[in-house]
């Protein structure tokens, strides 16, 4: 199943109301560059393309990048570090956010009983706690409360550090809206917010990758 770049993952689902943080494309350097001034250091740096789906993995992220060396720098290092089975690519630049706290959410489509809607805790965390909950397609806004309510790991959700509690309602919104993105296009297989960091309690989506038919 062919994948959308970071880029077009976000805008397919930002058409059905996922929020993300502003950013930008940018084919080279010099735009990069311009692109994190406009956006205010520090930003993140990753190598976008349709053909790039694990950009941690290949090391093709830049976090923290505090003024123009450092941009031009991370910039040109990414764009070199493309191979020629990523097809066309540009670098995505963005702000940094920062957050004690990640969740995952997503579609995902069970073989038994169709699309589902998925919430979870992320982090470093993620794979060991395995805490998530799913409901089938479309729900409702009780349906995204009450998941939230299903992670076991509520303290998490709270006051943490002296951090403000997740905004429940904000965390619905983007459930609701992976749930719309599903019912109106069918070509999508699978989407994955992974991860949304906290921030002031709200969840920012700060990456996506979505699978189509």
């Amino acid at each position: 199943m062919p994948t959308l770049s970071e880029a077009d993952s976000k805008r397919a689902l930002a058409a059905h109301g996922v929020a993300f943080p502003s950013e930008r494309e940018a084919p080279d350097v010099a735009t990069a560059v311009a692109a994190a001034r406009d956006l205010g250091h520090p930003v993140v740096l990753k190598l976008g393309g349709a053909g790039i789906a694990h950009k941690t993995e290949r090391g093709l992220v830049r976090l923290a990048l505090s003024d123009d060396d450092a941009v031009a720098d991370a910039a040109q290092e990414l764009l070199a570090a493309a191979r020629p089975e990523d097809g066309e690519v540009h670098v995505l630049v963005a702000p940094m956010l920062r957050g004690n706290r990640e969740l995952i959410a997503g579609l995902h489509h069970d073989e038994q009983f169709g699309m589902t809607v998925m919430i979870g805790i992320g982090g470093v965390l993620a794979e060991a706690l395995g805490d998530v909950a799913f409901r089938l397609v479309p729900i409702t806004r009780l349906d995204a409360m009450e998941m939230i309510d299903d992670l076991a790991s509520q303290a998490l959700l709270g006051e943490v550090r002296g951090e403000t509690s997740l905004d429940r309602e904000a965390m619905a919104d983007v459930l609701l809206a992976l749930s719309a993105a599903a019912e109106a296009d069918r070509s999508i297989v699978s989407a994955d917010l992974n991860p949304l960091i906290v921030v002031d309690g709200r969840p920012v989506p700060v990456d996506a990758l979505v699978e189509v038919a």
